[in-house]
């Protein structure tokens, strides 16, 4: 018996696939050393997706996710408002919080699913947004 392989591709919507995309990130930052504090922590500025320690340094982190690259990369989506959004969440996740590392950084991680579901390609870019 034949499987077309439409039947055998996973049918996700867009949060769902983002869902997908911070778990598998969590996974893979959990592997290389960070030790996550907090995730999707949202303020009036806005959200982000994980917050991690790694040494010295707190690191706010923005999860790309995409199953398609008809529009581009995952890391190609992330707009100049976005990271304008992400620079003043993390400044006010900093001042309303405590006992933080001294220094802080803002990283992405950018992540392409086949159509199973499954990461194809998952990359880590430090110092991604810069202040």
């Amino acid at each position: 018996m034949r499987v077309k392989e439409e039947e055998s591709q996973i049918d996700m919507n867009r949060q769902e696939v983002g869902k997908l995309g911070e778990q598998l990130a969590r996974k893979f930052l959990k592997k290389r050393g960070y030790r996550v504090r907090e995730t999707n922590f949202h303020c009036r500025e806005g959200e982000v997706d994980i917050i991690a320690q790694q040494g010295d340094y707190l690191v706010f982190i923005e999860v790309r996710t995409k199953s398609s690259l008809d529009f581009g990369s995952p890391e190609e989506s992330i707009t100049r408002n976005k990271k304008e959004k992400l620079i003043a969440t993390a400044l006010t996740y900093i001042n309303t919080h405590s006992k933080l590392p001294p220094l802080w950084r803002i990283d992405v991680v950018a992540l392409e699913l086949d159509n199973k579901g499954k990461a194809k390609r998952i990359e880590l870019i430090e110092n991604a947004i810069e202040q």
